[in-house]
């Protein structure tokens, strides 16, 4: 799917539903990064005007689905912990490369937020085909199409953007990494663990 490499396990969903407050808690959290994620892309990049136009409607997206799992944390008598670290993708920000132009930096940012759209979509999927809890598999299945477009938007931008890039070379090189941390995740009851 979307061009991973590995995928998910579905006995994750196993682990995910020992603790649906926890899932819960940590993907509230990672709607939120990535909210933040969207307007720091727009915030660098402010003069690309289609850009920060298509932007801006991911960061709601994004925070609309941070309020969406918040009111299910609280329908469930259940409560937003405190924000977790994501190993996962702190792991993948340590491959953007760094000290290119303003061109090669927004690329390669575009293509890290692409890859957490496309693992975040996978996930989705294989909770809304494997969870028990009906509503969350409906409420997942809607979100991977949502995460699916964002994936979408980052890496169409990642190709207008990067013409002078070899940009399907570097989006190999992100794929081959994922495959390589990925495979250590999958353990816990969060969205990338």
């Amino acid at each position: 799917m979307l061009g991973l490499t590995l995928s998910t396990d579905p006995r994750w969903v196993n682990i995910v539903e020992s603790n649906i407050e926890e899932i819960l808690t940590d993907h509230a959290w990672c709607e939120q990064k990535a909210a933040t994620n969207a307007i720091t892309i727009i915030t660098l990049n402010s003069e690309l005007e289609e850009l920060v136009t298509d932007l801006l409607v991911v960061v709601k997206e994004e925070v609309d689905h941070f309020q969406q799992v918040h009111n299910l944390i609280k329908q469930r008598g259940l409560t937003l912990g405190r924000e977790r670290k994501d190993h996962y993708v702190n792991e993948l920000y340590k491959f953007m490369e760094r000290g290119g132009s303003r061109t090669h930096s927004l690329v390669d940012r575009l293509l890290f937020s692409a890859m957490i759209e496309a693992r975040s979509c996978e996930r989705f999927k294989v909770l809304s085909e494997n969870i028990e809890d009906k509503a969350l598999a409906q409420f997942y299945r809607e979100l991977m199409i949502s995460e699916a477009g964002h994936y979408t938007t980052f890496i169409s931008y990642a190709r207008k953007y990067g013409k002078d890039i070899n940009v399907d070379e570097r989006w190999k090189q992100w794929i081959a990494f994922e495959a390589s941390i990925i495979a250590n995740y999958g353990t816990q009851e969060r969205v990338h663990g």
